[in-house]
């Protein structure tokens, strides 16, 4: 294979993984973070923060992966997807799994340096990651399935630090399946008539004329679970300017969805970093005034 081969076949390589399109490995990544700050009381060892955003990032790289190899006969059919690797046959379906047992043998290999808890729940992952993309096939709404799965870095988190997984844990899981069912029905509202003529399911074909209510619902629940946490954990008001800066923000989706025109539905879906963001930034500089 000369050298311009090689590029290519990288290149392909990366698209397969969406290194090219991090927004996947944020809405991933934030909650994990939020867990990781709570558990941890805003002092996470660097260590663990460190093998956490690289997990992070090879295992939403194993996910992608997966999922292309489960949809790789719809992928073409879809005017988003139509060009992924597996679809356009830049990358064999023998080199898309060997590539994605290795981005999960390599996260696994990171999780074996916590406690046997973390471990029992990294199976657990990865069961999710695997079977996600069927789910498209059998469930109404696989954007909740999507939640958990996005989510079990929550519970993780928790396990590592604490080696226990608190109530507080799966309230912040199931506010994370509320997140994951609004931004990724906003996702879904751009592929919605292709996925109606492939027979993909999804929450924004189930929810039809309703879709925007439905998103603006489930920012809400997000928000009120959020604000649950707070009141819970005793916070000050530095943990409800973050939050209220979020629900601004989620607010603004609803101007970006309400005409359902595709640009702007994606558009919305990747402005949801930004809630993420002012989240963990609310959490963090709370925590971290009440440790001085």
């Amino acid at each position: 294979m000369n050298l311009q081969n090689l590029n290519k076949k990288l290149n392909a390589y990366e698209r397969l993984m969406r290194l090219d399109k991090p927004i996947g490995i944020l809405l991933l990544l934030w909650p994990t973070l939020w867990a990781l700050w709570l558990a941890s009381r805003g002092m996470p060892d660097w260590i663990t923060l460190l093998i956490f955003i690289t997990g992070t990032v090879l295992m939403r790289s194993a996910g992608c992966v997966m999922n292309d190899i489960a949809d790789r006969k719809y992928d073409g059919l879809v005017e988003r997807t139509k060009n992924r690797p597996l679809a356009t046959g830049e990358v064999s379906v023998k080199e898309a799994c060997l590539l994605a047992a290795g981005l999960a043998l390599a996260a696994f290999l990171l999780v074996m340096q916590f406690n046997k808890t973390t471990i029992f729940l990294s199976f657990a992952a990865l069961f999710l990651a695997v079977t996600y993309p069927f789910t498209k096939r059998f469930l109404a709404i696989p954007q909740a399935y999507l939640g958990v799965a996005f989510g079990f870095g929550i519970p993780m988190a928790f396990a590592a630090v604490s080696d226990t997984i608190p109530p507080l844990a799966w309230v912040l899981l199931t506010t994370n399946v509320f997140w994951a069912i609004a931004y990724d029905t906003e996702y879904a509202m751009v592929d919605r008539d292709d996925d109606v003529k492939i027979g993909i399911k999804s929450s924004a074909i189930l929810f039809g004329k309703y879709d925007v209510i439905a998103v603006m619902v489930c920012y809400a629940i997000m928000f009120v679970l959020l604000a649950y946490i707070g009141q819970l954990m005793g916070f000050g008001r530095l943990y409800f300017i973050g939050l209220g800066s979020a629900c601004i923000l989620a607010c603004r989706q609803y101007v970006l969805i309400k005409k359902r025109l595709k640009t702007d539905c994606f558009k919305a879906f990747l402005h949801n970093n930004w809630i993420g963001l002012a989240i963990f930034i609310g959490l963090a500089i709370q925590l971290k005034w009440h440790n001085i």
